[in-house]
């Protein structure tokens, strides 16, 4: 199997938002850092898209509880 180039990736990216679904997240090199206050977490929920926590509950009984930051892992960027 080939690895998709930058062609495929963009069409991929391209039809994964054509059908809602949110783009993958940055790498921690590209995640901007806004400040410390993290957002409240009904907030984070509402990005979500209804549809998607649909799933996760349905899957996996995801309940979202709690915002939290963890430190950088040791040695990590």
């Amino acid at each position: 199997m080939e690895w998709p180039d930058e062609g495929d990736e963009t069409a991929f990216l391209s039809e994964a938002t054509a059908r809602g679904e949110a783009p993958p997240a940055p790498s921690k090199g590209e995640a901007p850092v806004l400040g410390d206050r993290l957002p409240a977490l009904d907030e984070l929920v509402a990005r979500v898209p209804a549809g998607v926590r649909d799933v996760l509950d349905e899957l996996f009984r995801a309940k979202f509880t709690a915002v939290r930051r963890f430190p950088p892992a040791p040695g990590g960027a």
